[in-house]
């Protein structure tokens, strides 16, 4: 499961955009949209993307490869919990959620998530920034999503506390950086200023 944001100036990457202007913020989510839609494809798995306003049936995300959905209301935590629940209420066993703000998100990384959760109950991609990159399970845990602090640097310690105290089998992958600000832009090591 991928969560995107429907694209549009001014509402994408804002704290990217304090610095580098809307325009600017909304084409390098644009072009992080393209390579998480790459990286998803080549993914041997059920590919699904979820929409924060609305289900676009136009966009580059191929209706023939993606399954479309509606993320449902409340805050991120609800949102996650929401799909992750609908996702093994249809049956699925293994289930990833990613969002779109990962530059060194790759198909492998995906894939071997999956794999990990063959073994584990809980696979989480950290982000540079304390919150995570990936979140995947072999069983709906909703535990994980209640009393955590969305967009602060507490997400990741918080999810990992809550495993620890479910006594959830549980294996991270590599820190990688999520691109919300320049700074993060500048990490990345992408030449995405152009």
């Amino acid at each position: 499961m991928i969560f995107v944001k429907n694209p549009e100036p001014g509402r994408v990457k804002t704290r990217l955009a304090k610095t580098l202007g809307d325009e600017k913020a909304y084409e390098i989510y644009l072009r992080l949209l393209y390579h998480t839609m790459k990286m998803a494809s080549n993914a041997d798995c059920v590919k699904e993307v979820w929409y924060s306003a609305f289900v676009d049936e136009e966009d580059l995300f191929n209706s023939k490869t993606f399954g479309k959905k509606l993320q449902s209301e409340g805050d991120l935590g609800k949102k996650m919990s929401m799909a992750f629940k609908s996702a093994f209420n249809e049956g699925y066993e293994r289930v990833v959620i990613i969002g779109s703000d990962c530059p060194g998100i790759t198909d492998t990384l995906i894939e071997s998530a999956f794999e990990l959760l063959a073994q584990n109950e809980l696979v989480i991609g950290p982000a540079n920034d304390g919150g995570y990159y990936l979140l995947g399970m072999s069983r709906f845990i909703p535990e994980l999503f209640i009393g955590v602090p969305w967009s602060t640097d507490k997400v990741f310690g918080k999810t990992v506390e809550i495993a620890e105290s479910k006594q959830v089998s549980l294996k991270e992958l590599p820190v990688l950086v999520d691109i919300d600000n320049e700074d993060d832009l500048n990490q990345s090591n992408l030449n995405w200023h152009q």
